[in-house]
């Protein structure tokens, strides 16, 4: 423990007395990171020369907490800036040789780690806790992704959900393309909003664009209908094509309650206009 300790205070003596000499060989070993630094921090703030000094400190102080509060910070603040995982795990990697030629270049002179027994409790410490810097960064990273791919899929799924007012209480919303139950659920929250905020009287649903719906999408259309009624809204059916008729027929999925069905748009909307 006295040996890691000595050695844990050489090492950050050592980085902050040769500050360029580290940086130096940091960039030798990261040649694609290195071309990129300074893009790197005018994107998005980050100091990688900075960041890797944190992350050495960090992992030889064995300041777990901190370390994986750092690394969830970092994986953000990538995935924020549309920074490659290929590049961090090049310069993370890079952090890790420099870091183990440092402590050659002290222990040669030092001779802290006599024993081979010394040797292998300092490799464990600190390879496992660069692995938990990188596992915990992927994590965040990952996350973050998904959670603005879900938020960019939800505005592009309103996008998909143009209610068209025709008249003071009459409006018109043409689906198309491939239905499934998370735009189901977009076109449930679109469409009840819109009746309560505009004072939609009658919503005509135009299906002419829809190739084909699943069974439980039906089942969960059948629901929006009968929202759209309790909502005091009456809603018709339009262009419903013979296969996706057929397919609700055999599952038993009946629209008579809740909606009309009409044939084409263009006749329902000159019965209102």
């Amino acid at each position: 423990m006295q040996r890691t300790n000595i050695l844990r205070d050489e090492i950050k003596k050592y980085i902050n007395e040769n500050g360029e000499q580290f940086n130096q060989q940091l960039l030798s070993e990261a040649k694609n990171v290195s071309t990129k630094i300074k893009d790197i921090l005018d994107r998005g703030n980050i100091d990688l020369l900075k960041n890797a000094r944190t992350l050495i400190f960090y992992t030889v102080d064995q300041q777990e907490k901190e370390l994986i509060a750092f690394a969830q910070q970092e994986g953000i603040a990538w995935a924020e800036h549309f920074l490659t995982l290929e590049l961090k795990l090049e310069w993370v990697q890079a952090i890790r040789r420099t870091l183990w030629q440092c402590i050659d270049d002290i222990d040669e002179v030092k001779g802290i780690t006599k024993e081979r027994e010394d040797f292998y409790k300092l490799e464990k410490v600190i390879n496992d806790k660069i692995d938990q810097f990188l596992n915990s960064f992927f994590l965040s990273y990952s996350k973050y992704k998904d959670e603005m791919f879900l938020k960019q899929r939800e505005i592009v799924e309103h996008l998909s959900v143009p209610i068209i007012p025709v008249s003071d209480s009459v409006s018109v919303l043409p689906l198309i393309g491939t239905i499934d139950s998370y735009r189901m659920r977009i076109i449930e929250e679109k469409v009840l909003t819109d009746i309560s905020d505009s004072k939609i009287r009658t919503l005509v649903l135009d299906l002419s664009g829809i190739p084909m719906i699943e069974k439980d999408v039906i089942d969960q259309f059948e629901k929006v209908l009968a929202g759209i009624a309790m909502m005091g809204c009456k809603a018709i059916l339009t262009g419903l094509r013979p296969d996706l008729v057929r397919k609700m027929v055999h599952s038993g999925i009946r629209f008579e309650r809740d909606a009309e069905t009409r044939g084409t748009l263009q006749e329902t909307l000159k019965n209102y206009l």
